[in-house]
């Protein structure tokens, strides 16, 4: 797998283009109108894919898309201890289920650290950041100071240059925050954001560990990398200050940024473990359909008019960054079962019949020989009523179970001497139908019906306890084309022996 190695110079980009940075103080507030767009996601490779990366992936990818740009991958896999190889294949595999397929080779941060501390070695330079001797015990004692004369941490290695007693001491690294004015964001979907640079303290640029904080490398990867959009959730809008800081102090264009609102649960508060799934893998397990969270997922936070169920086409052409809201936005699984069931709907019979197969593997069931033919005459006829893959796997039981099949109480109770006479009729008019199909059966039953003088609730509840086999069944046309001629026949026969 190739990446952005090491060994490139920070002002250089993907494919080994190099882009001339403009000196310092030189900054444009977003990219030139003949820059093509370049958007990423950025995940750390630290456990599962969170449904609030899922959804900012999904606007990059939406965005990138709209304006014919590229979307870009990058694993923040800094965290050596949690970054892990099967970690990062989630993120990969999450990805490619949702369909967001990224553009080049993903770029992985930790390979990229010398950049990023040659980055920190420029900024000490030109006088943006210094060199800071102070214990963490002292460091928090400037910050109580400083908190209480009104403004954030200016340490006093700010303004003093290190001795010969400093040789070899462990230090950090910090950037030199201005101590008048403010930074102002202005973002995509917050607006104009300002940070008074009071606040805004002398942050940690490298640790005395020799690794650089996020968000230097976050920066300097950005930069390299040509992104031109920053889109994220709004928990990293604090961010942007500091990393407007930096890209100015680096004499680079600041990129433009647009922070997404939050994913709250149904109940409004922050999403949690307790409002159910939070990660692509657990919708995926849940039974939702990868196009159906997509769709589902560019609601929340965006929309289009009163339009609830779209094509990827029709959102890339109406995606825009100006249309995400504000507000937090509530995962509410009714809406997303209701889309889910829509794309079921419209599913290819093959793949439907796949995906049961995996569901009904991972529960053990016991499938008959012709498992695949009866899948392949179930699934169509059931579909329209499942709104997740596992409810489509319930509802395709009854054509599964193998014959003869015992009888419940319930079931006896129902096969009166008088039902059983008209079912043992009906197997015979049953033979003589040689169109096999729900229309044709349907026709066959209310006739048969007609024929007898009776309505079909006379001998339609035994007929589909029969059918069913203690399982979930469709109506009785389709139950009996789902289980195709023989069985249809032969489950209503095996039933008749067991109580004559």
């Amino acid at each position: 797998m190739s990446v952005i190695r090491a060994g490139r110079h920070s002002g250089d980009l993907p494919g080994g283009a190099s882009a001339p940075a403009p000196s310092i103080g030189s900054v444009m507030s977003s990219p030139s109108p003949d820059k093509p767009v370049v958007t990423r996601i950025a995940p750390s490779p630290t456990g599962s894919m969170h449904i609030g990366n899922a959804r900012s992936a999904l606007f990059n990818w939406l965005y990138a898309k709209h304006t014919g740009g590229r979307f870009l991958l990058r694993i923040e896999d800094t965290d050596r201890e949690r970054s892990t190889e099967a970690s990062v294949q989630v993120i990969f595999d999450s990805l490619n289920w949702l369909g967001l397929h990224w553009d080049g080779e993903p770029v992985f941060q930790f390979a990229r650290a010398p950049l990023h501390r040659a980055a920190v070695d420029r900024l000490v330079e030109n006088g943006h950041a210094y060199r800071c001797y102070m214990t963490p015990a002292e460091a928090d004692a400037a910050k109580e100071i400083a908190r209480a004369e009104g403004h954030a941490l200016r340490s006093p290695w700010r303004d003093r240059e290190p001795g010969q007693a400093q040789e070899g001491v462990p230090h950090v690294i910090r950037f030199r925050t201005p101590n008048e004015g403010e930074t102002v964001v202005v973002d995509e979907v917050r607006g104009t954001v300002r940070f008074p640079n009071k606040d805004l303290e002398d942050f940690v640029l490298l640790r005395t560990d020799g690794t650089t904080i996020y968000n230097l490398a976050v920066t300097v990867d950005d930069h390299d990398m040509g992104v031109t959009h920053v889109i994220r959730g709004e928990e990293h809008l604090s961010n942007a200050g500091r990393q407007t800081l930096l890209y100015r102090a680096l004499g680079w264009d600041v990129p433009v940024f647009a922070h997404l609102p939050l994913i709250l649960g149904n109940d409004g508060a922050k999403l949690s473990k307790r409002h159910g799934a939070q990660s692509v893998g657990d919708f995926r397990q849940m039974g939702y359909l990868p196009e159906a969270v997509r769709n589902y997922l560019a609601k929340l936070g965006w929309g289009h008019g009163d339009d609830e169920i779209f094509t990827d086409e029709q959102a890339i052409a109406w995606f825009d960054l100006p249309d995400v809201v504000k507000g937090g936005a509530r995962l509410d699984f009714d809406k997303l079962n209701h889309i889910n069931q829509h794309y079921i709907r419209q599913a290819d019979d093959s793949r439907l019949a796949g995906l049961v197969l995996e569901v009904l593997r991972e529960r053990e069931f016991s499938l008959p020989d012709d498992f695949a033919a009866r899948l392949a005459r179930a699934v169509p006829l059931v579909q329209d009523g499942a709104k997740t893959i596992p409810d489509l796997a319930d509802l395709t039981v009854f054509a599964l179970r193998p014959r003869p099949h015992p009888l419940d109480d319930k079931t006896r109770g129902l096969l009166t001497p008088e039902i059983v006479a008209l079912l043992g009729r009906l197997t015979t008019t049953l033979a003589e139908e040689s169109d096999w199909t729900p229309p044709a059966l349907a026709s066959r039953l209310k006739l048969f019906a007609q024929s007898e003088g009776v309505g079909m609730g006379k001998f339609g509840p035994a007929l589909r306890a029969i059918l069913a086999a203690g399982a979930s069944a469709p109506d009785l046309a389709s139950a009996l084309a789902a289980l195709g001629k023989s069985d249809g026949i032969g489950r209503v026969e095996d039933a008749l022996s067991q109580v004559r």
